[in-house]
């Protein structure tokens, strides 16, 4: 699979600038404070202005890590956020969190709702929330969207109002107890919109991406998920398949285990159910890039076995992931170490 510059395919919407006040390296946390005295309501204020939004009322459709990061970045920009998710305890935790409130019959319509459940479920959810009148204008924060687009297609959905977008931003622990307020700062976020969209949908959902703090990225859905494949899903499977090879080792097999089996293995730590669900969605894409990984392992195995004869390969391999990590490091310039940091201290 050719892994292409999606620079070649997207276009930017938007200034797509994050907090001025955060300098490179430095992350707020879900405890910032969020009322109209704290610093971080002023900021978001002024940069949700600067982006010209007419936003006041979201509803978050699941109270999960990316749902209830998307409610508490915008609750820092003054916004008033409903919350809604099938599990009580989830939703609680949410709204202690300073989340939001919990969406009730009498909630006013939200100026969008974000839809932020497993894929296989969005069209289900667009399709009822769109029923029930719930919002003006709808988004979703999967990260597949070809197929989900079809689907809501097939069900009768309003396209005009939806705009699917993905956030390219995450982490391995999963629920609301992990959401952080600045999740999406300065990271990409993919807008799919279907011809149908009206640009009034696609200028609010903008917005809202803006008001998040991160940098709005329109693509095609299908260029979305093949991307989304050679960036996220592949790289989730390869991670995963590594860590297996310990899940029956003892203490001692990993006695000499350091930062670097960390790293490599950090994502394999995320919810399988939901990435059951992700891959099933975005089989094919996934599927090609997982082959062309295979043959590239495959021929430095066999090259291990004859070193006289296969040298050469393995040092090919070596340079070609010199250069890729090069420029995977170059399109992430944020400071990891402080989230791993924190991934590190909510999971002890």
């Amino acid at each position: 699979m050719t892994i292409h510059d999606t620079r070649q395919i997207s276009g930017r919407i938007g200034s797509g600038i994050g907090n001025p006040a955060l300098r490179h390296g430095e992350h707020r946390t879900a405890a910032d404070p969020a009322g109209p005295s704290g610093p971080s309501f002023r900021q978001g204020v002024r940069r949700r202005r600067a982006a010209g939004a007419e936003i006041r009322r979201v509803s978050v459709i699941g109270c999960g890590l990316i749902g209830t990061s998307v409610a508490l970045a915008l609750r820092r920009t003054g916004v008033r956020v409903a919350l809604s998710d099938h599990d009580p305890h989830s939703l609680l935790e949410a709204v202690r969190a300073g989340a939001g409130v919990a969406l009730s019959p009498r909630t006013p319509p939200a100026d969008v709702v974000v839809i932020a459940t497993p894929p296989s479920t969005v069209a289900g959810m667009l399709r009822e929330a769109q029923s029930r009148g719930l919002g003006t204008v709808y988004t979703d924060v999967a990260s597949t969207k070809a197929r989900i687009l079809a689907d809501a297609e097939l069900a009768g959905c309003d396209l005009t109002s939806y705009v699917p977008g993905h956030p390219m931003a995450g982490r391995e622990l999963s629920g609301p107890g992990a959401a952080l307020a600045d999740l999406f700062t300065g990271r990409p976020w993919a807008l799919c919109p279907h011809p149908a969209a009206s640009p009034r949908a696609v200028r609010t959902v903008t917005d809202l991406v803006t008001a998040c703090g991160a940098e709005p990225v329109l693509l095609a859905p299908d260029a979305h998920d093949r991307t989304a494949a050679a960036v996220s899903h592949a790289p989730h499977v390869v991670s995963a398949a590594l860590a297996a090879r310990f899940a029956d080792a003892g203490r001692s097999a990993l006695s000499l285990a350091g930062r670097g089996l960390w790293d490599v293995t950090r994502v394999a730590g995320s919810p399988p159910g939901l990435w059951r669900d992700i891959l099933a969605q975005n089989a094919e894409p996934v599927a090609e890039m997982l082959e062309a990984v295979a043959r590239d392992l495959a021929d430095v195995a066999s090259a291990l076995r004859a070193p006289s004869a296969g040298s050469g390969i393995v040092a090919d391999l070596l340079d070609r992931g010199n250069r890729g990590r090069a420029l995977i490091t170059g399109e992430y310039p944020a400071d990891t170490a402080g989230r791993e940091g924190a991934s590190r201290e909510r999971a002890a």
